[in-house]
């Protein structure tokens, strides 16, 4: 059992015809590109997007990624891609899940791993930087109210 994020998000997503195979089958690169959409997505609804990392003064790599698939998405359907905030103490672990807008079927699902890289010095931090424990912070104060 995959454990359950404390903050997501859902964005939905039409295939175009430019990421399928002649199958019009999705090319199994393209999900990276759709997780990437939800996981800024995540970050933004937090408060904490790409811009705010790097005016913050870090960098934050993806240093793992795992993908498994188990229907594939075809050209033309509607799939919902939700990211979901898993862990955030010393590095930024999120949950995707990838589904058939209209029925709910499971298409793919991955998780992601970040950490938080000194943009001054290219140090990588063993601990997530105040910045982006904060932005954890005010989403519970967000939901408590």
């Amino acid at each position: 059992m995959r454990k359950r994020g404390i903050h997501g998000v859902n964005i939905d997503i039409r295939i175009p015809f430019f990421d399928v195979d002649m199958m019009h089958v999705v090319w199994h690169g393209h999900y990276i590109k759709y997780i990437e959409e939800a996981r800024c997505a995540l970050l933004e609804s937090m408060s904490y997007g790409y811009e705010a990392m790097r005016d913050s003064g870090y960098a934050w790599p993806v240093i793992d990624l795992q993908l498994r698939y188990m229907n594939p998405a075809v050209f033309g359907q509607n799939i919902t891609v939700r990211a979901e905030l898993v862990e955030w103490e010393h590095r930024l672990k999120i949950h995707y899940l990838i589904l058939d807008t209209a029925s709910g079927q499971r298409l793919t699902r991955a998780s992601s791993v970040q950490v938080a890289v000194s943009i001054a010095n290219r140090e990588m931090q063993l601990a997530s930087p105040d910045c982006l424990l904060q932005a954890v912070a005010n989403l519970a104060i967000d939901q408590v109210t």
